[in-house]
């Protein structure tokens, strides 16, 4: 059972994005989890209609930016401009200061730019010409990369995979979804018709509620054993962090609280599983998959 306070903005979403319904909890279980999220996926599967019709019923700031690799730093966070008549400089705010930054071919911006969001993403922050500004509450970052295009692409590097709570991916719609949506059109025409369901300061008290959902010690084994499964020698080339555990641990109270529970259980940490660990993994054999090798730990890995 959805929580009641949820199930308005997953009913229109799902309207929207056909055949995505679990890939969408997943979404919404990392806002509530303030996470941020990295969609990978071929173009033309709606990722951006995704982006753009979440912001729009959770009514927050939205702000599309385009990624390039010619693209500096002041382009995404500001720039301080000196006004002589005035005698002093004057922060001009980037699209970063918006509570939903949709990152589009993250990607392709340079390692100097990436390393500026890396800061955004973690603090919530940003330090330009020795002063520091606070980004709005909540932010959210959700950045797409197209898996299959490689040139005048940058590689993320490890520590900016780890800033994103989950990596999700819609795929292709079912045939029947697909089939609907030849009939009925591009998506995005209907995003006018979204209602907004909440505001910032309510999305900051869900939030706030689902960080208080309780997980027992027994479910904190269990991510453990998990966890400490990807650090046996033969299978990654560097297990999971604690930093990733927390995450999952998170991530499990969001999906327990969407779900109209105030305690996790063992199936809110299988749900998400794959999803939290398999971006920030390499397998030690390339020719093998992480959420291959994942679901696998997921089998023998036992619930005590």
């Amino acid at each position: 059972m959805l929580n009641p306070k949820i199930e308005p903005i997953l009913k229109q979403l799902n309207a929207l994005i056909l055949g995505k319904q679990e890939v969408i909890v997943q979404l919404m279980a990392c806002i509530l989890a303030r996470g941020h999220v990295l969609l990978e996926d071929v173009p033309g599967v709606g990722k951006t209609t995704l982006a753009y019709a979440l912001a729009t019923v959770l009514g927050l700031k939205y702000q599309r930016v385009q990624f390039t690799n010619d693209m500096l730093p002041a382009d995404l966070l500001g720039v301080s401009i000196f006004q002589p008549q005035k005698g002093q400089f004057t922060f001009h705010p980037g699209p970063i200061f918006h509570s939903f930054l949709l990152a589009d071919e993250i990607n392709r911006a340079s390692p100097k730019l990436q390393s500026a969001l890396l800061e955004a993403m973690e603090e919530r922050q940003v330090s330009i010409d020795g002063e520091t500004y606070a980004l709005p509450k909540p932010f959210l970052v959700v950045a797409t990369q197209n898996p299959i295009e490689q040139q005048g692409t940058y590689p993320l590097p490890e520590a900016q995979l780890d800033r994103f709570m989950m990596r999700l991916s819609l795929g292709y719609p079912a045939e029947q979804a697909e089939k609907k949506l030849y009939l009925q059109g591009d998506r995005r025409q209907f995003i006018p018709r979204l209602k907004q369901v909440a505001n910032e300061a309510l999305l900051c008290q869900w939030q706030k509620e689902a960080a208080s959902v309780a997980i027992a010690p027994a479910a904190a084994d269990y991510v453990y054993r998990l966890v400490e499964a990807t650090r046996q020698p033969s299978k990654f080339k560097i297990g999971l962090s604690p930093r990733a555990g927390l995450a999952l641990v998170t991530a499990a109270k969001a999906y327990a609280w969407l779900h109209g529970r105030q305690h996790v259980l063992p199936e809110d940490i299988k749900a998400l599983w794959v999803v939290v660990a398999a971006h920030r993994l390499q397998p030690i054999e390339t020719q093998r998959n992480s959420v291959v090798l994942l679901n696998e730990i997921l089998n023998y890995v036992k619930v005590v």
